[in-house]
């Protein structure tokens, strides 16, 4: 929403130059991938910095302006300064703030009622007839729950569950799904309550609703699934997709199915994980994403190697890893940030690790360990469960104890039953072996004190 009396930033304007709002926004998004940041810049977004609507960056695309413009500060970049945009009155033009916020000492989300713009206070929390959070995600209304009143639905509302889905991914890649799923619960169940209730102005809030809803869907299906609440996790990823076809959305169609088939590899149903993988692809080839389809092929190859099928699988990691190749571009959906050489390794590891052949997993594994980055520490830990697994399979057993270690380290910040359940199936490998070493018997010994399981 445009406050009363914005004033336009012709200093931003005038760095745009001849460049259209949407290839500034480009290459944005650009600068964003090269310093790590996730932006989903677009044209609409560059006419409300230059109007002035937003006078003053949230913290990623701070970091992203000042890596385009070295030299420059926020001032000289036509914003205002930080310090003058604090208070209620100054946050109508700021940007509006993630209505989810992580704190240190738990990871859950939550509320953060000094920094929520009264739009967020209203569609995020529950009071009066609102009821958002009792909101059925099926048909009809949940017991004892009262409709929200239909109201327009405008840029403030979308902007609020687009915020959402991105600072849930944010804390998932940090801390893992186990802390985060049943708070993160709640703004989809607001979300899909504002779909029924509501009516947008224009076609095109609606089609971002509807995305950012199915967005959400996903995002919160990946915790469910990531702490081990698999039947949630498949009905999210059905609400998803479900939506996706109401939208006429290939993006997220291809995005539900590329969880869907990773969930059903994750279950025991690969051949499930298969259909689902080609059926994202069919829906990701127009899109002109070859990231996308490399992803969506390791997907396909992980339900082949789960029911014995070798050389299908590799020949879908060479369509993967040739669709890599041809490196990002503008078309890569925002989501797959966490998609990069380190995810490649561990996927095929997984396939290896599926088929049986232990020392080869193991390889991709470390490959994957090395290139990752520490920021993502969730997947670090991953990535290390899987070594440790591979390892101990593959009758390394000093190696495992070693790798297992290292997830030890990192459990403390991470909470993820995927992880927890692979380091316990590790973990009772190396105890069943006979020739247990000291440096085996100490990360047993760890395990049981951490896990509180006796070994």
């Amino acid at each position: 929403m445009v406050s009363t009396g914005a004033v336009p930033n012709l200093a931003f304007r005038r760095l745009r130059g001849q460049r259209s709002a949407g290839e500034f926004a480009a290459a944005v998004r650009r600068s964003a991938r090269e310093i790590g940041e996730r932006v989903a810049c677009d044209a609409r977004y560059i006419g409300r910095v230059e109007s002035g609507e937003i006078r003053c960056p949230n913290y990623a695309y701070e970091r992203v302006f000042l890596h385009m413009f070295p030299g420059m500060s926020l001032v000289d970049l036509g914003f205002s300064p930080r310090e003058t945009v604090r208070g209620r009155a100054a946050r109508a033009t700021t940007e509006i703030p993630s209505p989810l916020v992580f704190h240190s000492e738990s990871p859950v989300l939550h509320s953060d009622t000094d920094e929520e713009s009264d739009v967020l206070r209203r569609v995020f929390m529950t009071s009066g007839t609102t009821v958002l959070a009792a909101a059925p995600l099926g048909p009809g209304p949940a017991a004892g729950a009262t409709a929200p009143d239909r109201h327009r639905v405008g840029e403030a509302e979308v902007s609020a569950v687009e915020n959402a889905v991105r600072r849930i991914r944010l804390l998932d890649d940090r801390h893992g799904g186990d802390g985060l799923y049943r708070d993160a619960s709640r703004p989809l169940r607001t979300a899909y309550a504002l779909l029924d209730s509501g009516t947008a102005a224009r076609r095109s809030t609606a089609d971002r609703l509807h995305a950012g809803a199915g967005e959400l869907a996903i995002s919160v299906g990946w915790l469910a699934h990531d702490s081990g609440r698999f039947e949630d996790a498949r009905s999210h990823y059905a609400e998803a997709l479900a939506t996706a076809r109401v939208a006429g959305d290939a993006a997220l169609e291809a995005h539900a199915f590329c969880n869907a088939s990773f969930l059903a590899r994750d279950t025991g149903r690969p051949r499930e994980s298969v259909r689902a993988a080609e059926a994202g692809q069919r829906a990701a080839r127009p899109l002109g994403s070859p990231r996308l389809l490399a992803l969506l092929a390791l997907r396909e190859a992980g339900g082949r190697a789960g029911f014995g099928d070798r050389a299908g699988c590799e020949r879908a990691i060479g369509r993967a890893r040739t669709a890599f190749g041809r490196g990002p571009c503008d078309a890569d959906p925002e989501w797959m940030t966490f998609f990069r050489e380190a995810e490649l390794e561990m996927l095929e590891a997984q396939c290896w690790s599926a088929l049986g052949d232990w020392s080869r997993a193991a390889r991709h594994a470390r490959r994957a360990i090395r290139l990752q980055d520490p920021h993502f520490t969730r997947n670090l830990a991953l990535y290390r469960a899987e070594l440790a697994w591979d390892l101990a399979r593959a009758g390394r057993a000093e190696e495992a104890a070693t790798a297992g270690h290292r997830v030890l380290d990192l459990l403390d910040g991470v909470r993820s039953s995927r992880i927890r359940t692979m380091l316990a199936g590790t973990t009772q490998v190396l105890a069943l072996r006979r020739d247990t070493t000291d440096e085996v018997r100490g990360y047993l010994e760890r395990y049981a004190a951490v896990s509180g399981v006796s070994t």
